[in-house]
């Protein structure tokens, strides 16, 4: 009769070939874990099963084991989604061009804080700046690590225990439950709220620079809803001018960061950072990884003197960028300075595809799968911008059995693939699947497709 004393020992196992292999691949403290796990739970389940498992089980057991601890948790994805800046799926995916500047980065020692003509240490702050004052006409610019870090840092910075002029309507919450309002508390800013939800004038800001000798002025642009119907808003030129003869500076988080006119490819108008900047602005924020295309940053641009605060105070170390975000960052600004930004940024290919070449690409999946129909449908950019506005395209839609189950298994493939129901069918939009991933997706499509 089989009893515990029959179990294989620890080092009997560990003496195995495909255990050797193991020590190889994850080192032996790991394999021996793994292995001493697979034993305890033998022995554990012996007085309901009352069977040893075999050498090859436990293995096996110990094998799924390394195999779970060592698999990465943040993967690539192929976004089948149809939504340009998807949160969830890591928002903007970078441009050939930023992802080798942060692989020579990455590969070596770099000038990260090294002045090279002077051979002494230099500063991080320098290498995506000079881009950013070329770029939009800037005194100065400073780089955090996004961009509501980049709004308590000028918080913090400039008016810690003193008012901050901001309108009701302006007091919204971002992405994951975290509120403009919060953050500002955060920085040690006074709030000193004017208007109502839907209305403020510009004789609201008038009464309060008048009476509470503010530190700022603060726009924080709506970027993920619409306020309609019964409303009133001065424009931010109107609000920069009244601020600045009360000589109260004017903070604008702007958000998205745009550079380029959405309303150019059919969509809403959303408020550039030159736009912020020629209406008076005297500091800007915006983040890195929405309509800017490139790494999570947040970006403060605008007058010298208020950035050279910014630079000294001790949260700016705290929350600085670092050097793959550096480096990317200046690679996706070099498009814009080269005017290429549409070409070789994947977010403004994907804004910019035309519907009849999408429609090409949803017909050959369709090809290549022998099943499917090719619909009409919309694209959303999201992200937190421009609410409400979609984007023509084409998309592939599967009719299958079980939709849901055929959904979950592609999103457990390697790599996973993400795509929407709707109407009792999978929809595979091909305006956010990368071209070069196309094969890939058919391939993906194609196995989950076969029966189990």
């Amino acid at each position: 009769m089989p009893g515990l004393r029959d179990l294989p020992s620890v080092d009997q196992l560990l003496q195995t070939p495909t255990a050797g292999g193991w020590v190889a691949s994850f080192g032996r403290p790991l394999t021996l874990e793994a292995l001493r796990l697979a034993l305890a739970q033998a022995r554990q389940d012996f007085p309901q099963t009352d069977t040893i498992p075999e050498s090859a089980a436990l293995l096996e057991q110990a094998r799924q084991l390394l195999l779970d601890w060592t698999a990465p948790s943040l993967v690539p994805v192929i976004n089948a989604t149809g939504v340009v800046l998807h949160t969830n799926l890591g928002r903007a995916p970078l441009s050939r061009a930023a992802i080798q500047a942060m692989q020579d980065v990455a590969a070596g020692y770099s000038n990260l804080e090294y002045n090279l003509p002077a051979g002494k240490r230099g500063s991080r702050l320098v290498h995506a700046e000079a881009l950013l004052q070329r770029l939009l006409g800037v005194e100065a610019a400073l780089v955090v690590n996004n961009n509501a870090a980049a709004v308590l840092l000028a918080l913090s910075a400039l008016a810690k225990r003193r008012a901050v002029v901001i309108s009701r309507s302006q007091l919204v919450e971002i992405g994951g439950g975290f509120r403009v309002p919060d953050v500002m508390k955060q920085s040690g800013a006074k709030l000193l709220e004017i208007g109502t939800t839907n209305r403020v004038h510009l004789a609201d800001y008038e009464a309060a620079l008048s009476e509470a000798s503010p530190a700022l002025v603060m726009r924080a642009h709506r970027s993920n809803f619409h306020i309609l119907g019964f409303t009133a808003e001065p424009t931010l030129a109107e609000i920069a001018a009244l601020a600045h003869q009360h000589n109260v500076p004017l903070v604008d988080d702007l958000g998205s960061g745009a550079l380029l006119d959405t309303a150019r490819y059919g969509l809403g108008h959303e408020p550039t950072v030159q736009e912020s900047l020629a209406a008076g602005a005297d500091l800007v924020c915006f983040s890195g990884d929405k309509l800017l295309g490139g790494p999570q940053a947040g970006i403060i641009v605008g007058r010298a003197d208020l950035v050279a605060r910014l630079r000294k105070h001790p949260l700016a170390r705290a929350i600085r960028a670092d050097k793959l975000c550096l480096a990317a960052l200046s690679a996706t600004l070099l498009h814009y300075l080269k005017d290429e930004a549409e070409s070789w940024i994947p977010i403004w290919r994907s804004i910019a595809a035309a519907p009849e070449s999408l429609q090409q690409r949803a017909q050959a999946w369709a090809e290549a799968l022998g099943q499917g129909e090719v619909i009409a449908a919309q694209s959303t950019v999201g992200g937190g911008s421009l609410p409400g506005e979609m984007l023509p395209t084409f998309v592939l839609a599967l009719a299958v059995a079980s939709p849901n189950r055929l959904a979950e298994r592609l999103r457990r493939a390697t790599p996973p693939v993400i795509a929407r129901l709707e109407e009792d069918r999978l929809i595979f939009d091909p305006r956010t699947v990368l071209p070069e991933q196309d094969s890939l997706l058919i391939d993906m499509i194609r196995r989950q497709l076969k029966p189990k």
